[in-house]
């Protein structure tokens, strides 16, 4: 079965045109026009991939209430903003709710549908790894990237499918430095700076709030970021 796309977007032609793009690509695709309308088809429901306006209707930041409750329902469904807001505060809290990718709507349709297929690749590369890689375990880590978990201690650390990558790409390779460029490629994602730094900054608060004595990622400044031995 063709894997499932909820568009959450308040303007008919818009949402139009995204469906129409992604049906060529061979998805199944749903559409949403409020707040509303897409928590209660979620009830029922999660899509494989959801794609959020942050503004629906009277709702300004309706968007944003959706990504909270579907994150709430699943750590592991990708999440995409697309959005005209293009703030750095937008940006910061979209993915504070546990986005996975912030975009702005002057990205063409073709660039689009890459990040959304580069998502679903991830999803797919962790669910095929051989069976000796569905289970990492690096010090007190232990990643179980078949069913998407991972513990810390023996404590359960909720990461999006974005973070749970992003923590794997590093701890493969304590020591090593991981730059923006290097983490987009083994972590399959296609993000800038702020977004990569939003990320890394997430993934050490919710580590923080099951040890507080938490300090495996180091900023390299200027470079970038690693893994480091507990």
């Amino acid at each position: 079965m063709s894997q499932h796309i909820a568009i959450v977007e308040d303007e008919p032609s818009i949402r139009e045109n995204y469906a129409d793009a992604f049906k060529q690509q061979g998805y199944r695709v749903s559409i949403y026009g409020s707040r509303s309308e897409a928590i209660k088809a979620f009830e029922s429901r999660l899509p494989d991939l959801a794609l959020l306006d942050i503004g629906l209707e009277d709702d300004a930041e309706g968007g944003f209430e959706v990504c909270r409750i579907l994150r709430n329902k699943s750590e592991t469904v990708p999440i995409i903003f697309l959005t005209a807001r293009d703030s750095d505060l937008d940006i910061i809290s979209g993915l504070r709710l546990g986005a996975d990718d912030y975009l702005t709507k002057d990205i063409s349709l073709p660039n689009l549908c890459a990040r959304v297929a580069a998502l679903f690749r991830r999803i797919s590369a962790i669910t095929s790894s051989p069976a000796e890689e569905d289970i990492f375990e690096r010090g007190p880590l232990t990643m179980d990237m078949n069913r998407f978990i991972i513990d810390w201690n023996q404590q359960r650390v909720d990461l999006t499918l974005t973070e749970l990558w992003v923590v794997h790409t590093l701890a493969r390779h304590p020591g090593h430095v991981k730059n923006r460029d290097q983490l987009m490629e083994d972590a399959r994602i296609v993000v800038d700076d702020a977004t990569i730094t939003s990320h890394i900054k997430r993934i050490r608060n919710k580590f923080l709030k099951v040890d507080a004595d938490f300090n495996c990622i180091e900023t390299v400044y200027g470079m970038g970021y690693r893994w480091l031995e507990n």
